[in-house]
C-alpha cells in the first residue's frame, strides 16, 4: 500500500527512496522492542529499590525479607529475552520494613 505525505496541504505520494527509509526506520523501531521494554523495566526495578535504600546502610540492620526482596529485583531482569518475557514479569510484594 503506498504511503503519502503532506506538502502544503497537498497529498503526494512517497518516492521509493523514502518508501524504503520508512521501511527501515519501522524495522529499526520493531527490532528495538525489546530493548525498549527491559529499559523499562529497569527504571521501574531501580525506583523500587530505591526506595528500600536507607534500609542497606550501615547503621540499620536489615530484615531477612527485606534482604530477599531486594534480591528478588535485581534478579527480575535475568533470564528475559522477548518482549513477552517483559510484559509478563510479576514483581514481588514489598515486605513491611
Amino acid at each position: 500500500m503506498p504511503r503519502y505525505k503532506l506538502v502544503n496541504g497537498e497529498q503526494i505520494q512517497f518516492t521509493a527512496e523514502e518508501e524504503a527509509q520508512k521501511d527501515a526506520q519501522e524495522l529499526e523501531w520493531s527490532n528495538s522492542a525489546f530493548d525498549r521494554a527491559i529499559a523499562d523495566l529497569r527504571y521501574e526495578r531501580n525506583n523500587l529499590l530505591a526506595e528500600t535504600d536507607y534500609l542497606a546502610l550501615s547503621d540499620n540492620t536489615m530484615s531477612a525479607e527485606m534482604t530477599t526482596y531486594r534480591q528478588q529485583l535485581r534478579d527480575l531482569t535475568n533470564g528475559l529475552t522477548t518482549v513477552e518475557d517483559v510484559n509478563n514479569v510479576v514483581y514481588p510484594t514489598k515486605p513491611n520494613e
